[in-house]
């Protein structure tokens, strides 16, 4: 397990890793007595909290929802495909060859764009829908505590603070200390990837223990296997557990792997060298007599035999089979 997974939550939230800095002071809420608990969050553990106070938390703290981003589109994601200096000249190549007639160098070229294009999209699209997938799993409604009474309520308008009440089949809606656990068992697989149930207790814990060991939290996301519980809601929104790994996953969507930007490099070198040539072969030609038609026809030929046209399609596959090994080791 890495150094990042070990981290508690104020180590994270100290760090700036969450998108609001007006929450809850942070705090390692699995090291507390339910006591501590409760006098931190300022809530009566059997009434709940008052419909004033709630509405005064959700305008401190805003909306229980990770993230507002709805995705980067489908044809931005197409558009980007192209934006390489190799793309460039070999649609460049490919124009003057359809315009000099040379419809099977016009044919080869296009291929060659359609099939990295489509890898490239369809790659960045499924990682896209992972987010998006991740975002999907927060539980649309909540049963809490409000003015002494159980109340269904959406769960984006859950705020800290808030006494949640438990039942199987239930989805947890945001990060809960947990108050009193009956035969209790929670499937965290989304957050640790331990597909068994783990069974979860409300007795205080080692303030150092790891997420995985903290088995009196109930994190946003996960399900109730079996049993009931109450917990207090102690995180919602981006400062949830479920909320940092979608942040990562969206900063892991924007970062480019070292061979990606050496690749970048390479392409804008050997685009510039191929650019100076061609221009050098065709003023060369005009100048020994050579016709325009003719050097443009020359200079097609010579862009697209000098491109590795071959290497983007090459390197989309590899980092796509990389990734697919690495996910079928449980390594991502």
């Amino acid at each position: 397990m890495s150094a990042e997974d070990t981290k508690t939550v104020d180590e994270r939230e100290r760090e700036g890793t969450t998108a609001r800095a007006d929450q809850a002071p942070a705090t390692a809420w699995h090291a507390l007595g339910i006591e501590e608990v409760i006098e931190h969050l300022d809530v009566d553990p059997d009434a709940g909290l008052t419909t004033e106070e709630a509405a005064r938390r959700f305008d401190e703290h805003g909306p229980n929802e990770i993230g507002g981003d709805e995705g980067t589109p489908w044809w931005q994601t197409l558009a980007d495909q192209f934006r390489n200096p190799l793309i460039y000249i070999l649609i460049i190549a490919a124009a003057v060859t359809f315009l000099l007639g040379d419809y099977v160098d016009t044919g080869a070229i296009v291929a060659v764009l359609v099939l990295n294009a489509t890898i490239g999209f369809l790659q960045e699209r499924r990682a896209e829908a992972s987010v998006q997938a991740l975002m999907s799993l927060v539980s649309p409604t909540a049963e809490v505590l409000r003015d002494g009474e159980e109340v269904e309520i959406e769960s984006h308008e859950v705020v800290p603070g808030d006494i949640v009440v438990l039942g199987s089949g239930e989805r947890v809606p945001a990060d809960l200390r947990l108050l009193s656990t009956t035969d209790l068992q929670l499937d965290e697989s989304l957050l640790t990837g331990e597909s068994i149930p783990v069974e979860k207790h409300p007795e205080p814990l080692d303030e150092d223990l790891p997420l995985v060991e903290r088995r009196n939290m109930a994190y946003d996301g996960s399900a109730i296997a079996s049993g009931r519980a109450v917990g207090v809601v102690v995180a919602t929104g981006e400062r949830t557990e479920l909320g940092h790994i979608a942040e990562e996953m969206r900063e892991t969507e924007d970062m480019r792997s070292p061979l990606q930007e050496r690749m970048d490099s390479f392409a804008h070198i050997i685009g510039v060298v191929i650019l100076v040539a061609v221009v050098i072969t065709v003023l060369l030609g005009l100048a020994l007599g050579e016709s325009f038609t003719d050097m443009l026809s020359v200079a097609a030929a010579l862009a697209v035999a000098a491109i590795p046209e071959g290497l983007p399609v090459v390197l989309t596959v590899a980092l796509a089979l990389g990734v697919r090994r690495m996910a079928d080791r449980n390594a991502i």
